[in-house]
């Protein structure tokens, strides 16, 4: 093996690492947001329940 296909290969090897990794953030972040959206609808839908048994006590 020579320097080149050494050079070579630490180039695609650190290429590949690197695409890993970012479709590891990707999906980590995409995950970690829709809890917070789904709280977020639980939390009006609460406050719709609740205001909806105030109207019908009425």
């Amino acid at each position: 093996m020579n320097i080149g296909d050494g050079i070579f290969q630490l180039v695609f090897l650190i290429l590949i690492f690197w695409m890993f990794s970012g479709v590891f953030f990707l999906v980590r972040s995409l995950v970690i947001k829709q809890p917070s959206k789904s709280e977020s609808i639980e939390q009006k839908l609460d406050r719709i329940i609740d205001l909806l048994e105030k109207d019908r006590k009425k």
